[in-house]
């Protein structure tokens, strides 16, 4: 997900300063990785020079005045063009998993106690995802279900290069 449409998306809403863009934004999108307050201030500056964003009313606050934003035409027509939009799949053809196994058979080491190390962090990982799903609100659930559901794949790809090591081995090595 990209910040500034995700910000534009929260401006078509309600207009908003940038502290309560920054608090909305943590609260959808930011668990685990909150959204730095410069970052906000430097999307609203790129999206206010772009003509997606207006500086609207500013009202005097504890410390320097607060710009209140308000999207423009060309920013609601941005949000509706992205929220129709597909997604890319991500099927990522060079990852670091596959990177660490290929390294380690070409310095002839055994990627098996990496690949073994890797799935016990991914069990660990779908343990606390499945008790956030259990406890966390609809959010958090749909959340950790998007990362177990990833972590799932990876343990089948591990499991597939395992089985298929000794091939993989004699690819590389030749």
């Amino acid at each position: 997900m990209t910040v500034p449409l995700a910000l534009l998306g929260l401006l078509e809403r309600e207009s908003s300063h940038g502290y309560d863009l920054k608090r909305d934004y943590d609260t959808y999108f930011g668990r685990g990785k909150p959204l730095p307050a410069g970052q906000v201030y430097s999307t609203l500056g790129r999206l206010a020079r772009d003509g997606k964003v207006q500086v609207g009313e500013t009202e005097p606050g504890s410390g320097p005045d607060r710009k209140r934003y308000v999207i423009t035409e060309l920013g609601v027509t941005q949000v509706e063009t992205w929220l129709t939009e597909p997604v890319a799949g991500e099927p990522h053809l060079q990852t670091v998993l596959f990177t660490k196994v290929v390294l380690a058979l070409l310095l002839e080491r055994d990627p098996r106690a990496y690949l073994d190390i890797q799935r016990a962090a991914h069990m660990e990982r779908m343990r606390e995802l499945t008790e956030l799903r259990r406890t966390g609100s609809t959010i958090d659930s749909l959340l950790a279900d998007h990362g177990v559901y990833h972590l799932e794949a990876d343990l089948r790809w591990i499991d597939q290069t395992v089985a298929r090591l000794a091939a993989l081995t004699a690819e590389v090595r030749s």
